[in-house]
């Protein structure tokens, strides 16, 4: 996988269309890892020696959509992975950011060959190449928010600085047109502008992959609804703003004491839009109708616009619980096998009514049946299982979770993953769940866990079987109980798939009892929190 990251010499010189259009035919698309060495030959090849202003700049719009469907596919292999990435998914991960880049560097080269004398047709000219900049700098954030990556040092202010140019030439909201959009509508540069800082506000880094696309096209088609306006002295500012000369996104209006360099959002039409959408959808009117897309339910709509109505309608959001400063070491534990076996203190086994022998504890059994009793348990040290536990700094936390650095080696985390916690001011061990997680440009993993409710007990469950059928062993599970002072539910986490609505479980605990599913109240990666009640 080096060879992706090889750099290609251009030794090419394209000083037309057709030679361009040659080169661009012959992409391997069916081979994304020699399509992208062959794109980034064919771009390195402009920037060394750019053809005539005009060939340029339509060489660079063909290149589009080959150039966005090449590096869907090789994102596929680092999105949604646990962390840290692997060696290959960081390098697939960099060259796809290092491609962005370059075309964006690419338009921004083709600018400084224009020499059209026609104000208008220089003008349209211009829009178009600022707004391919700012798309393609917003796409290699995209790609950060994709494998949960900290952005490079600078990368907001080339945002910004393209922003800024298209205000300075009077061009941030003259129409474009963008070959991408599969409606075949406009955009100008304020809209992609906006979109991105949109994606920024919904907490990209705590989105699920499904949620961020969903965001992603939300912002696209409802960025032209917010408008960016420079702020003025005394002027009543919104909660949050943006300063174009400061290395990062929005920020709130009470930490920028100077005007000069800061943009107001007036996003009042899109919550107006906000507003009319969650309302429909109440209605029963189907996600499609409303233009949020055909591959989302009217339920995933409505919890995740619940989720970013604050924020895009530039309001704080409120904390349930009041995060503070901490310091501390946490212990932390991964896979559902590994919590059970630490919160359990020991392996797990089929419960003694209904014991099953794996041939590997028979071939025991049998060899050493004159040193073992029948039942007894083979004991394997936590270490020699890979169940440990590693080591986390405690950042702040709040009454039901905790924000963690780890700068050390340590188990891959996925998004949403089940985890048990030992905290650093306590000595039960409790479930959470990673919430969200960003790996720092040095290397180390910041986190976000959410303490599920209750002491948690190792339990084991296994579906009724059915009439006739062998019954399933049993497998592992946790059981939590209720905490009325926060009006929590009794509830069971199982591993994920096994949640069926009024599903009949055989639960083993004290002893053996039967327990009916009922609702779905949280679930992750690798598991399932259900209420239930006795059968």
């Amino acid at each position: 996988m080096s060879a992706v990251l090889a750099k290609v010499p251009a030794k090419m010189k394209i000083a037309n269309l057709q030679t361009g259009f040659q080169i661009l035919s012959r992409l391997p698309l069916a081979n994304s890892q020699q399509a992208v060495l062959d794109i980034n030959q064919f771009l390195d090849s402009l920037l060394l020696a750019p053809p005539d202003g005009d060939v340029y700049l339509q060489l660079l719009e063909q290149t589009r959509i080959s150039l966005c469907f090449i590096e869907d596919e090789l994102a596929r292999r680092y999105t949604n992975k646990a962390l840290p990435l692997g060696d290959v998914e960081e390098e697939i991960f960099r060259q796809v950011v290092a491609t962005w880049l370059k075309a964006a560097r690419a338009y921004a080269h083709c600018a400084q060959l224009q020499h059209d004398e026609d104000g208008k047709s220089d003008a349209e000219r211009l829009a178009l190449i600022l707004h391919r900049c700012i798309y393609y700098t917003g796409m290699a954030m995209v790609e950060h928010h994709r494998a949960r990556q900290e952005f490079p040092a600078g990368l907001w202010l080339d945002l910004h600085g393209y922003y800024a140019s298209a205000e300075e030439w009077g061009v941030a909201t003259l129409h474009v047109p963008d070959s991408l959009d599969s409606l075949g509508r406009g955009t100008h540069c304020m809209a992609a502008f906006v979109s991105l800082l949109l994606c920024e506000l919904a907490g990209a880094y705590s989105l699920s992959v499904r949620e961020l696309d969903l965001v992603r096209r939300w912002a696209g088609n409802w960025s032209p609804l917010v408008s960016v306006h420079p702020a003025v002295p005394d002027d009543i500012l919104p909660e949050f703003v943006v300063d174009l000369m400061q290395d990062c996104g929005l920020r709130t209006a009470g930490d920028c004491p100077q005007t000069v360099h800061l943009r107001r959002l007036d996003s009042s039409r899109l919550t107006a839009q906000l507003n009319q959408v969650r309302i429909q959808l109440q209605r029963r009117i189907p996600p499609v109708q409303l233009g949020l897309g055909e591959d989302c339910t009217a339920a995933q709509c409505q919890r995740l616009l619940a989720r970013i109505f604050k924020p895009w309608s530039m309001l704080r959001a409120t904390r349930k619980f009041r995060r503070h400063a901490a310091t501390g070491i946490s212990k932390v534990c991964s896979g559902f096998a590994a919590i059970h076996y630490n919160i359990s203190g020991k392996e797990f086994s089929q419960p003694e009514s209904e014991r099953v022998y794996s041939r590997d504890e028979f071939d025991s059994l049998f060899a050493f049946r004159h040193m073992l009793e029948p039942m007894q348990h083979l004991e394997t040290r936590q270490t020699q299982l890979g169940f440990g536990l590693d080591i986390w700094e405690v950042v702040d936390q709040c009454a039901n979770g905790f924000r963690l650095l780890r700068s050390t080696a340590g188990k891959r985390i996925e998004p949403g993953q089940l985890l048990s916690i030992y905290p650093h001011d306590g000595s039960s061990q409790l479930l959470a769940q990673a919430v969200w997680l960003m790996q720092e440009r040095g290397g180390s993993l910041v986190a976000g866990i959410a303490a599920l409710p209750g002491r948690p007990q190792a339990v084991a469950v296994r579906p009724l079987p059915q009439m006739g059928a062998p019954a399933e062993p049993f497998g592992r599970a946790f059981l939590l109980p209720s905490v009325p002072t926060i009006g929590a539910e009794q509830t069971l986490v199982v591993a994920r798939g096994c949640y069926h609505p009024e599903r009949v479980l055989d639960l083993y605990a004290d002893g053996l009892a039967r327990v009916r599913l009922q609702r779905l109240i949280g679930s992750g990666a690798d598991f399932e929190r259900v209420t239930f009640v006795a059968d």
